[in-house]
């Protein structure tokens, strides 16, 4: 298996939770349209959430031979699954690696957010230690509205309740357990008007692209915290920077990026970004982005690694994979 788009920490853990009964491959380039070759003659290949699996790509790989793409992740916004099918291509994923590890996250953005964490430690490395400009505020009473309560919304719902924010939420299926505990689900626009915190934990879809646009925002209170830690292209950037420019948006947390294939993952410390809606977004106060971080843990880690080679071996075997990943067209 050739393993595109893998850092030191990916190779650990596969190494760790591999049995040698797989040749794994490592490679850190993605994997695009000018690295297909790279799959050498492998019969399958293993992708992360910003490698390029789209119809050129996968026609590629299937012309050397690709039979399995295996996601190192649950999302599959990045696959042309169609396009696999026609090709004759198998496609599987993590569906759940460690909810746990994005809704901390999650969280942790909220509060380090709300807080000032980063800008007052800061400070504090500088010796300055004013307060002024630090001023937050209290959680409890506030209310939150949660988009999306699958395996991680569902736990990001919790946390917020415990707490003691009034928590809406909006999904298709609604959780009853959360609703036992008091989460009241109600249309989009009525969590998007009535929240003090917006957190999106829903996937990317045609129907989900843009969720957050310049209409969606028109309708938030003034002053709204937004945070994405769902797919980058939830977010229309453009309108979320005029938001935070006009007050609507009052701060924003970000760990994934619409445009992050381009930047995240590498060190580019000593290189000029040359994305000019990222670098306006650096240049607010009221904003903090990590690094599509929010699921790596000990723990994801593991089971990414432990999931993906029992998904090749399920295929390799001729078993029925319970994390096939299927096209909806047609």
């Amino acid at each position: 298996m050739r393993l595109f788009s893998t850092k030191p920490y990916d190779r650990r853990s596969l190494e760790g939770a591999s049995d040698g009964s797989h040749e794994l491959v490592f490679l850190e380039p993605r994997l695009d349209s000018t690295t297909t070759e790279l799959t050498g003659s492998a019969a399958a290949v293993c992708v992360f959430v910003n490698d390029d699996v789209g119809a050129e790509v996968i026609a590629a790989m299937a012309a050397r031979g690709v039979r399995y793409v295996a996601l190192r992740c649950a999302g599959f916004n990045n696959v042309d699954l169609a396009e696999a099918e026609r090709h004759g291509l198998t496609v599987v994923r993590v569906p759940a690696y460690s909810p746990n590890a994005v809704a901390e996250h999650t969280l942790a953005l909220i509060l380090s957010l709300n807080r000032h964490i980063p800008r007052a430690a800061n400070r504090v490395r500088d010796g300055n230690f004013s307060l002024d400009g630090l001023v937050g505020f209290d959680l409890a009473g506030k209310t939150a509205g949660v988009v999306g309560t699958g395996r991680i919304g569902r736990i990001v719902a919790r946390l917020l309740w415990h707490l003691r924010c009034k928590v809406l939420a909006h999904d298709p299926f609604p959780d009853e357990d959360l609703q036992r505990l008091g989460v009241i689900y109600v249309d989009l626009p009525e969590l998007i008007a009535a929240s003090d915190v917006i957190t999106l934990n829903c996937p990317l879809t045609p129907e989900t692209h843009h969720l957050v646009d310049a209409d969606a925002i028109s309708q938030m209170k003034d002053g709204v915290m937004l945070v994405n830690t769902g797919r980058g292209g939830l977010v229309d950037t453009l309108a979320v920077i005029a938001g935070l420019k006009s007050g609507t948006v009052g701060s924003l947390a970000l760990d994934v990026y619409e445009e992050e294939a381009k930047l995240f993952f590498e060190d580019r410390s000593q290189q000029i970004l040359d994305d000019d809606v990222f670098s306006r977004l650096l240049t607010f106060p009221n904003v903090l982005i990590t690094a599509h971080q929010a699921f790596l843990t000990h723990e994801a880690l593991t089971a990414i690694a432990q999931v993906t080679l029992q998904n090749l071996t399920q295929l390799e075997r001729g078993e029925d994979c319970p994390n096939t990943v299927r096209s909806t067209a047609g």
